[in-house]
């Protein structure tokens, strides 16, 4: 088959493209944003690309059909071209899910925070233990050389997105999925471009339940109290929840001298202790409900223990940047107050030195002001804390006068790069926490600690 991507360079729609060339289909694309790393992965995979949205490609070309990532709009002109010409057209996800995913056992994680770690955690557990499962994880995994992969196997792990599908179905993703084991992590108010409110979100849970079937299994943090909303809203298939204590069914505990160590728990004992490079709580519980994921498709516990600790976390989830100067920089894709707040506990617990944080709030939500009355509680877990505010932010104002008192805004990363250099002292752990591309902020400032 020949077709056509429009979207193509997202990491969503850059998989599925992986996995359509692989497939043996011809495939080719149109994205307005055409740039490294996602760009040179389709090169290498022959993958023709198209800058821009205009309906050249789907003139020139015998397509059999379009696939449409949810960047498009109406009004676009590839879209209006589409709906005039009556061309085949079909979202990604609904692609994805009756070409591929129908034909598999679905391993897919769904939450607000957590679900590329996760994923990718699920992902390398399987591989370890030689299940070796497809995947499309909405990062890069350092276990392997790209982001999605179809293989024989029968697994198929799946970052399940509760974005919504396309400009023709404001479903979220995850209903397209086919889902068997399903991990619901947590669940918050964000995206706010997308959802109205909190309750809007869990109606959308709610469907992914209604599409697992009876003989699958649901694994669900016991701590969130809007889980157990959406599982109350109904349920028809087994449950089996995990948390930080033992009112669940499967629990971890902290080793208290050692942060980045911890156990696996159940109502028998103790089963597995697992020893990594990974900090927080949070990534604790992301690991349990991996885990008890790879346990459905045959791993033992006490092996998928083994595996996560030679884990290696994905890339832009605390990573590490450098060290110079005595100063040690990660670069996180933390932009949701939990996340921020979880991130930055998880880092002051192995911290020699200060906690420092510099925050770009640049997702929809964010420019929203739907989170600017969480930031100083989030923030709260650092020694000092820097808010990038950009003039086309709506809310800068509502930041200023909310923030300022306690952390440095800054309006340009060159004064940001500036002041970080005079103020780091040896043992900092500057931590940079963004859902964009920062303008490589963390590699300016290790360049400019490099320099002194």
């Amino acid at each position: 088959m020949n077709i056509h991507i429009l979207g193509i360079c997202g990491t969503f729609m850059g998989g599925i493209a992986a996995i359509a060339r692989a497939m043996g289909h011809q495939v080719t694309g149109s994205d307005q944003n055409v740039y490294p790393p996602m760009s040179d992965q389709l090169a290498q995979l022959g993958i023709d690309i198209h800058t821009g949205y205009d309906p050249a490609p789907l003139k020139t070309v015998e397509l059999d059909e379009v696939i449409v990532g949810n960047v498009m709009t109406r009004g676009m002109a590839a879209t209006e071209y589409l709906l005039e010409n009556h061309t085949k057209y079909v979202s990604g996800p609904q692609w994805l899910g009756e070409q591929v995913l129908r034909h598999k056992r679905v391993f897919a994680v769904a939450g607000t925070h957590g679900k590329t770690t996760t994923s990718s955690m699920l992902a390398w557990i399987l591989a370890d233990n030689d299940v070796d499962p497809g995947f499309l994880i909405g990062g890069v995994c350092q276990h392997f050389s790209q982001s999605a992969r179809i293989t024989e196997g029968d697994c198929f792990v799946i970052e399940a997105d509760e974005y919504d599908s396309a400009f023709f179905d404001k479903r979220s993703k995850f209903v397209h999925y086919h889902s068997d084991v399903v991990i619901l992590n947590n669940l918050e108010f964000d995206h706010a471009d997308i959802f109205e409110d909190l309750a809007a979100i869990k109606k959308q849970f709610h469907h992914l339940l209604r599409t697992i079937p009876q003989n699958g299994t649901i694994i669900v943090n016991a701590d969130d109290a809007n889980l157990h909303a959406v599982l109350n809203m109904g349920c028809w298939t087994p449950v089996v929840t995990f948390g930080q204590d033992n009112q669940a069914d499967y629990w971890v505990e902290t080793n208290a001298k050692d942060a980045r160590r911890f156990s696996i728990h159940d109502q028998s004992g103790q089963l597995a202790d697992v020893q990594w490079n990974i900090t927080g709580a949070h990534n604790q519980l992301n690991a349990l409900a991996a885990i008890l994921a790879a346990k459905e498709a045959g791993v033992e516990i006490a092996a998928a223990a083994q595996s996560m600790a030679a884990f290696q976390n994905v890339k832009r989830r605390m990573e590490w940047v450098g060290e110079a100067q005595g100063v040690t920089i990660y670069d996180d894709f933390a932009h949701h107050p939990t996340a921020i707040e979880t991130t930055l506990s998880g880092l002051k617990a192995v911290s020699k030195g200060r906690t420092i944080a510099v925050l770009e709030p640049r997702s929809n939500s964010m420019r929203a002001g739907v989170h600017a009355d969480a930031l100083p509680q989030a923030l709260a877990g650092c020694d000092k804390a820097y808010v990038m505010i950009y003039p086309e932010l709506d809310w800068d104002e509502v930041i200023k006068t909310t923030l300022a008192e306690q952390y440095v805004v800054v309006d340009s990363v060159s004064a940001l790069i500036a002041q970080l250099v005079a103020d780091s002292k040896p043992q900092d752990q500057v931590v940079f926490m963004s859902n964009g591309g920062f303008e490589a902020a963390p590699k300016k400032l290790l360049a400019a600690l490099c320099s002194e």
